[in-house]
């Protein structure tokens, strides 16, 4: 009589006894909070409901700090009020400062200043020393450049200079605007124009658009760190 084979297979180890499948709670939860960090903060806290090796690792401080700007501290302070930080974990903080927060009893009128920082010729390094191509730069010191910016409750701003200084970024201001609802969206429209049809001009680098508060110690110190 012939004996049945089952399809079936069961994994062993050495003595023959059956070994268990790896499952997710087998993963290290040092391991999982390193994947956790590079997720956004919705797909983290979606995976926090996995399982509790998921759970206990989404709390990590370090995962919800590289989430939080740099000046968080300063923001925080100003938001949460008498709230101690140290008393609070990072996740905690993050959660609190995404909400909508009131800063000196909703009393207090943004007011924000717009830069574009530009340079004339293209730098390098020669020698180990920093030299600018002024080859290609012409047309700027003709007539001025015009700046202007718009926002969607009718504020404008403008403003009208030479650009000079090559080979070193500068800020040009372009104007100040104010936003008293926080909550509510403020769209922005900006630009920079030297239109004149008489001349050429090139040899313009263009870096970025910096929008930061006005009179701040904040912005101070952007402008001193973006003028160096």
């Amino acid at each position: 009589m012939g004996a049945n084979v089952s399809g079936g297979r069961s994994d062993c180890d050495g003595d023959g006894s059956l070994l268990r499948r790896p499952r997710f709670d087998d993963i290290p939860e040092s391991c999982v909070a390193l994947v956790l960090m590079r997720l956004d903060p919705t797909e983290i806290c979606n995976l926090a409901g996995l399982n509790q090796a998921f759970h206990r690792a989404s709390l990590a401080d370090f995962i919800w700090e590289s989430k939080l700007p740099s000046n968080y501290r300063f923001i925080a302070e100003r938001a949460l009020g008498d709230t101690t930080l140290s008393t609070l974990s990072k996740k905690e903080i993050y959660s609190r400062l995404t909400k909508p927060n009131s800063i000196d009893d909703a009393t207090k009128v943004y007011m924000y200043s717009l830069f574009f920082r530009l340079q004339l010729g293209r730098t390098s390094k020669r020698l180990g020393r920093r030299v600018c191509n002024s080859e290609q730069i012409h047309g700027w010191d003709i007539k001025p450049a015009r700046f202007q910016l718009t926002t969607s409750d009718g504020q404008h701003a403008n403003n009208q200079c030479y650009l000079d200084n090559p080979g070193s970024w500068v800020l040009y201001h372009v104007g100040d605007f104010d936003v008293e609802n926080p909550n509510a969206f403020t769209k922005i429209k900006f630009s920079m124009t030297q239109i004149d049809c008489t001349h050429t001009k090139g040899g313009l680098c263009v870096d970025s658009v910096l929008i930061y508060p006005r009179c701040s110690s904040l912005g101070k110190e952007v402008t001193s760190w973006l003028q160096r």
